[in-house]
């Protein structure tokens, strides 16, 4: 029986001729880029006035019902973050007010693409979302188990999400759709590097790192600001799974991951992570060959060390999965006096597309479920009612400012002032130096062996995509390290008709 499915985009493409309609809102209103935010300058910050950006994100933020729209299946645990050196020179937060204080958390891990009842081994990126709950109330650190992420500006976060899950028409996973919006977005090569290494597949959730991703600003009691990553280490030593270990459990014990946390979590053996920063001042920030709010970067380790400040211990599982693992609601948004946001682009996007999921998700007051809510701070301020109202603030007057001792603001917590500039547009990110940091992965970072499992991971899932779609992913790969081009390309010859004259390797370096 002939397999129909992989001809759909291109039946698609017949039945309209390569008629191409005019891109619009869902308004109707003609678009001029889908591809670039409205920014202040190349740098950002976003502006609310962006519709297009908002019509988009909203809409996507609405897709799903009931699950998450991403990082569908997860685990997670509760546990205690604990002071372990003191930061108090970058940061006022009293989570971090001296070496030794223990504040409560909750970890959530997850895989990214895949739905609720997908294997726990898939190739992935894993999410590692932690919530504080400090005195200020709560903070979360939202990110990935990779330092870095596939694209730098968020208005191609759907796109990018929906080439990586399931064709519309046949319900299934499209080699096509994932590698043609890869291929063009040449900044994502990076990130696929990392993908298809054997990080990208990692052993458990206790045994990977977890990164913040973005970029935040630190400011400490002189209202002196810095620039920061945060890092997670594990402190059971990284492991990863290969390709045929991860079939294997994928069709013996899909839930391996979640299986192991709980087991080791139940048996006393507490996993742990060595929490650490990297700090880069204004000035060195204006100075850096990069752009040190592009999410698609590094900073490197030998001009910015990391520097320890912290562990997260994971010592208790949840008492009911839904309430706790389901219902937790993470954002970048959730943020603390002396931590705030920096000029990152994607993490702009964040900041609004979460907490708007979440309400569509879990309602309105999503913060007053248990497991989100911010029992170490008193909530006082002026929203009220709405579906799920737990705690409706009695007879305290509703609306500001007012004469009757209502909650009042304090100026002692205005955000750091900084200073932007630029002309507002649409400024396009996608040449801004894609290669050189997945140049120095391939020659520095990766043995000869993993080189070769890297070039074998992308092969056997580049061969089903179209033969156009190839050449143009085995240019990207060629344009990171002729080696790696060349290597690339061979291994697809073995797999798949060869073409005529599929490329010209002109990379970085023989």
């Amino acid at each position: 029986m002939a397999d129909l499915t992989s001809q759909q985009l291109e039946s698609y493409k017949q039945k309209k001729n390569c008629v191409v309609d005019e891109l619009t809102t869902s308004l109707g209103v003609p678009i001029g880029s889908k591809t670039a935010s409205m920014t202040a300058g190349p740098r950002g910050p976003l502006l609310v006035q962006d519709f297009v950006f908002h019509d988009e994100m909203a809409h996507f933020d609405r897709e799903r019902i009931p699950e998450r729209v991403v990082h569908a299946k997860g685990t997670g645990a509760h546990g205690y973050f604990e002071v372990t050196h003191d930061i108090t020179k970058y940061c006022k937060a009293k989570v971090f007010e001296h070496v030794g204080k223990k504040t409560p958390v909750f970890v959530r891990f997850s895989t990214v693409a895949g739905e609720m009842g997908s294997a726990d081994t898939v190739r992935d990126l894993r999410g590692f979302a932690t919530k504080f709950y400090t005195e200020e109330g709560n903070w979360d650190i939202v990110g990935n188990n990779s330092p870095i992420f596939f694209i730098r500006d968020p208005i191609l976060f759907p796109s990018l999400n929906h080439s990586q899950k399931r064709n519309p028409k046949t319900n299934l996973r499209d080699a096509d759709m994932f590698w043609d919006f890869i291929s063009l977005r040449p900044e994502t090569t990076y990130q696929v590097c990392i993908l298809f290494s054997d990080k990208g597949i990692p052993d458990g959730y206790r045994h990977m790192d977890g990164y913040g991703t973005n970029t935040f600003k630190l400011v400490n009691c002189r209202g002196e600001p810095v620039y920061c990553k945060f890092i997670h280490r594990t402190n059971q030593g990284i492991q990863n799974l290969t390709t045929s270990q991860a079939v294997k459990l994928a069709g013996e014990d899909p839930d391996y991951a979640t299986k192991d946390l709980y087991n080791a979590i139940e048996q006393g053996l507490y996993p742990s992570w060595t929490t650490n920063i990297q700090v880069m001042t204004y000035q060195q920030a204006e100075k850096t060959s990069f752009n040190p709010f592009d999410v698609t970067k590094e900073w490197p380790a030998e001009e910015f060390p990391e520097m320890p400040y912290g562990r997260i211990v994971l010592n208790k599982n949840p008492q009911n999965h839904f309430a706790e693992v389901e219902q937790v609601a993470f954002s970048p948004a959730h943020l603390v006096p002396g931590i705030e946001p920096s000029p990152d682009k994607m993490l702009h996007g964040r900041l609004f597309s979460y907490s708007d999921t979440h309400r569509y998700r879990l309602g309105t007051n999503y913060n007053q479920l248990p497991v989100n809510c911010p029992y170490r701070a008193r909530v006082s301020n002026y929203q009220r009612d709405g579906p799920q109202t737990f705690c409706n603030q009695g007879d305290a007057p509703n609306y500001f400012p007012n004469s009757f001792t209502g909650p009042d603001v304090q100026p002692i917590y205005f955000e750091s002032r900084y200073c932007t500039t630029g002309d507002v547009s649409r400024y396009e990110t996608r040449n801004d130096d894609n290669f050189s940091q997945a140049t120095t992965f391939w020659e520095k970072e990766l043995k000869a062996d993993e080189r070769e499992r890297l070039v074998e991971n992308i092969a056997n899932h580049l061969k089903n995509a179209k033969e156009f779609i190839r050449r143009r992913a085995v240019y990207n790969f060629a344009s990171v390290h002729e080696e790696f081009g060349r290597r690339l390309q061979a291994k697809l010859d073995q797999l798949c008709v060869p073409a005529v004259g599929l490329i010209k390797l002109g990379g970085r370096r023989a």
